[in-house]
């Protein structure tokens, strides 16, 4: 117990209060990494490039610049950011549209077009999402994930049950 008699100990210097900061604004790779990719198994074309050929890679790729010519990353994301522009044919495990692409697009699992993306050519995917206020102009092939991009129906096994014939009564 404090007795009057005794000193008071002397009491730590109090700290000055920390300042309060302003979060970092979210970068396009920031806002890709959260949607499940880590920033560092990502490649990213900043705003202001321009690429012309063919982009081929085992990692995923963030695209804010230019890209015309071809786009194969199997298995892997492709995401084209609100800058993007791109005049390609995209192969890859999924893709998500921010910004412009004008192409075919081949997904082995999902296409996603967000509301302020542009696609103009045809998908062919697993999956596909296309929000509210997004632009689409194509063709959609829905296919199983198991199946081939190349199948043909007609390379169908000879084994399958044929459908019943459809019986017209007059």
């Amino acid at each position: 117990m404090w007795k009057p008699s005794q000193p008071e100990p002397p009491s730590p210097p109090a700290a000055p209060p920390e300042p309060v900061r302003p979060a970092p604004a979210a970068s396009p790779v920031e806002s890709a990494s959260r949607a499940g990719v880590s920033a560092s198994d990502q490649a990213s074309i900043s705003k202001g490039l321009f690429i012309k050929g063919e982009i081929t890679g085992s990692e995923s790729l963030f695209i804010d610049g230019k890209v015309e010519g071809s786009i194969n990353l199997n298995g892997n994301r492709v995401t084209v950011g609100r800058n993007g522009q791109v005049a390609a044919s995209i192969t890859a495990r999924e893709v998500v549209v921010l910004g412009k692409v004008r192409g075919n697009v081949t997904a082995t699992d999902r296409v996603d077009i967000r509301a302020e993306g542009a696609l103009t050519g045809d998908v062919a995917a697993a999956r596909i999402s296309i929000e509210d206020g997004a632009f689409f102009k194509g063709g959609i092939d829905i296919r199983k994930p198991d199946q081939k991009p190349a199948a043909a129906p007609a390379a169908a096994p000879a084994a399958a049950t044929p459908a019943p014939a459809a019986t017209v009564v007059k």
